[in-house]
């Protein structure tokens, strides 16, 4: 058998290859599909299948465009209605991929439709793509099944029996395979590790220890971290299917033709802060772009990209349709502005530490909670635009995150928002914590 995982940092993101035979199967593919392609040609490969474990509700897939440009078949889960053509498959169905036998699991509790998928070789199970229902450390948030009638009570039983009836009922030296790992907004608690066993999850993982189903249920549905706010259009347009990422056309165009668009610049904090065009907001390419593009930007107002260049423009293209963000009206070149630049001042921790500074934290609350600059506000960079009414506009405020990422995009909102005296702390509280000042 061969067996490949394709891992995608920015969206935190597992996809695989398992191939036997001259065959394979391509599982939960991002929207770009290229690599697939060129995977499976290396490997003497033909894509026969293209699995969804569950309707994806944090990327957009690319399953459609991966079957139209290889003649495979998409297989999904019957209860996911897709739209377009497909294998519905249900508990205990099976494909096979030359000697290898894949078998779905219906495992629902993240999603309704979630399918687990199990590999078998030579009469023995050998891996399961979990999907999103079991992660390495954790297991699949129970919230996102709303729109479509379901309490996250009620899908978090169901989860319950999915892990504890059947995933947690195979061998322990089963290789655990999930689609997601660490920053993924599909769970809490997710490893770093991208795989496991059944056996080190049944030790380890906290979601995983003997309960009461009861107890099970409450630990799953307390204090759920929001879902952001692109979820819900992303699954639809999963189950709908994704166009083409090469029907996406995205020009060039001159600083006069901005008009009313919003202005997303992926240049690096220090970039930014040094000259940005006015009313620009900062969402940096070297962090988990995608994902705050997401979470901060509309998917009907127009966007125009500012970038170091034209292949750093087009990346951020690709990279936003990941998400469903196709609303890009061109690219503009920073060069070509005639009016003034905007800049935001960055400023050391040392330096921070001798100024009198208003400090908005925009962390999560976890991380908050564990550390933080003495009298600093929170405010999650998720809830900032709901909370920007308790920041002082009057006030000399400067913005920290965990590194100076989260905390550009910040500033750079405030800004948009009239906010005059404002600061990036560069490094953010890691450089805090490094120099060796008070944290509460």
């Amino acid at each position: 058998m061969q067996f490949h995982q394709f891992y995608l940092a920015c969206l935190a993101h597992a996809s695989y290859l398992i191939g036997d035979g001259g065959e394979c199967a391509i599982v939960d593919p991002q929207r770009d599909v290229g690599h697939y392609i060129d995977a499976a040609r290396e490997r003497g490969l033909r894509i026969r299948y293209v699995i969804e474990t569950h309707l994806h509700a944090d990327f957009v897939s690319g399953h459609g465009e991966l079957a139209e440009r290889t003649g495979a078949e998409i297989v999904i889960g019957a209860k996911a209605n897709a739209a377009f053509p497909h294998r519905a498959v249900r508990d205990g169905d099976a494909l096979h991929v030359g000697a290898v036998e894949l078998r779905a699991i219906e495992t629902p509790g993240h999603t309704p439709e979630s399918v687990s998928w199990l590999i078998v070789e030579d009469g023995a199970p050998r891996k399961i793509l979990t999907g999103d229902t079991l992660f390495i450390g954790d297991v699949g948030r129970p919230d996102l099944a709303g729109a479509r009638g379901y309490t996250a009570e009620q899908m978090a039983s169901m989860l319950y029996d999915s892990l504890h009836e059947k995933i947690l009922a195979l061998p322990d030296d089963v290789e655990v395979w999930p689609a997601h790992g660490a920053g993924s907004a599909c769970g809490r608690n997710i490893s770093k590790e991208t795989s496991s066993t059944i056996g080190a999850q049944r030790k380890t993982n906290y979601a995983l220890r003997p309960m009461p189903r009861e107890e099970f249920v409450r630990l799953m549905t307390l204090d759920m971290p929001a879902a952001p706010a692109y979820f819900p259009r992303d699954a639809e347009i999963n189950r709908r299917g994704a166009r083409a990422l090469n029907d996406i056309d995205v020009r060039r165009i001159a600083p006069s033709e901005i008009g009313n668009a919003v202005i997303l610049d992926v240049r690096d904090a220090r970039a930014f802060g040094e000259g940005h065009l006015p009313g620009a907001i900062n969402i940096g390419l070297g962090g988990q772009f995608a994902s705050w593009c997401g979470t901060l930007l509309s998917f009907e107002q127009p966007l125009v990209i500012v970038a170091e260049n034209n292949d750093r423009a087009r990346e951020a293209v690709m990279r936003l349709a990941r998400v469903g963000i196709e609303n890009v009206a061109g690219i503009v070149d920073i060069g070509e502005w005639n009016g003034a630049l905007e800049s935001l001042e960055q400023v050391e921790p040392r330096e921070l530490a001798g100024m009198n500074v208003a400090v908005v934290d925009v962390r999560g609350r976890g991380e908050y909670e564990s550390g933080h600059v003495p009298g600093a506000r929170n405010i999650p960079l998720n809830e900032l635009a709901q909370r920007i009414g308790e920041i002082d506009r009057g006030a000399r405020n400067a913005v920290i995150c965990a590194g100076g990422y989260r905390s550009s995009m910040a500033a750079s909102i405030l800004a948009r928002h009239g906010f005059a005296q404002l600061f990036n702390v560069a490094g953010g509280t890691a450089s805090w914590v490094k120099s060796g000042l008070p944290i509460d």
